[in-house]
């Protein structure tokens, strides 16, 4: 079997920022042990897969060690592919089949704009290990569908901040969203992901958390539209829109890497 694999920078103007992200078109499904497999070799935080269906295509989405339910910055990066390679046209919209329902991506100029199910975090006491894990004070906690959220006193906390990620894996959550409001002009807020359950320990720009910090954000700055700045040594610029029940997610996105697999 021999298959194209693309690698993605998402989130990203420039290569080498961002989040990276590899890109498996296939023709038809294909064995999950294999999909892990491959997604285990690429040692990204995500690799997708996708093959046609339904007037669309179907999208999953591994971690090296899982599979998981929502990624936004896959879903980015398998947008770019489809439109970079011409399998649709620059004005024709992408539509996913996932395990979060269908998604959607629409070029907005140097910009895709994705379609994303809200998530809006609840407060819920902070579970065990939690503070201890962060090294930190914290100044709201809650959880979303997928994760813990916390919110930091400050930027400089949010930037600054050294987990324990040996303790973070042991919190019943998929990951940890860490947040604050910004002071970096440009910005309204920024953040940081840990998931070092789902096998990864820091993720460099995450779209997926970005529908429990869309309404979060929302509610504290009386706003629907935002502009968030994902703190990560990679980092990454993510513009925010607030529609209800969904979350509009934009960034840009680079080809990185053109490859084989030929196993």
């Amino acid at each position: 079997m021999s298959l194209r694999i693309v690698q993605v920078d998402a989130f990203a103007s420039r290569p080498f920022s961002g989040n990276p992200a590899a890109v498996c078109i296939l023709p038809a499904p294909q064995d999950d042990r294999w999909m892990q497999d491959v997604a285990r070799e690429m040692n990204l935080a995500e690799t997708a897969f996708l093959h046609p269906e339904n007037e669309g295509y179907r999208l999953r989405w591994f971690t090296p060690s899982v599979e998981v339910a929502l990624c936004g910055h896959a879903t980015l990066a398998s947008a770019h592919v489809l439109w970079e390679e011409g399998r649709l046209p620059a004005g024709q919209q992408a539509r996913f089949h996932t395990q979060s329902g269908l998604l959607t991506a629409d070029r907005r100029g140097d910009w895709i704009e994705l379609d994303f199910p809200a998530t809006p975090p609840a407060p819920a006491p902070a579970p065990p290990g939690l503070a201890a894990a962060l090294r930190v004070g914290t100044r709201w906690v809650g959880r979303s569908k997928f994760d813990y959220l916390v919110e930091l006193d400050s930027e400089d906390a949010v930037r600054g901040l050294k987990p324990d990620l040996t303790a973070l894996e042991r919190v019943d959550a998929r990951g940890i969203i860490v947040t604050s409001r910004a002071t970096t002009p440009g910005f309204d807020f920024v953040s940081r992901f840990f998931a070092p359950q789902s096998g990864v320990p820091e993720d460099p720009v995450t779209g997926s958390a970005h529908c429990a910090l869309t309404p979060f954000w929302s509610e504290r700055l009386q706003r629907t539209e935002m502009t968030a700045y994902q703190a990560s040594p990679r980092g990454g610029v993510i513009r925010v829109r607030l529609a209800g029940d969904r979350v509009m997610l934009a960034g840009q996105a680079v080809t990185v890497l053109r490859g084989e697999l030929l196993s």
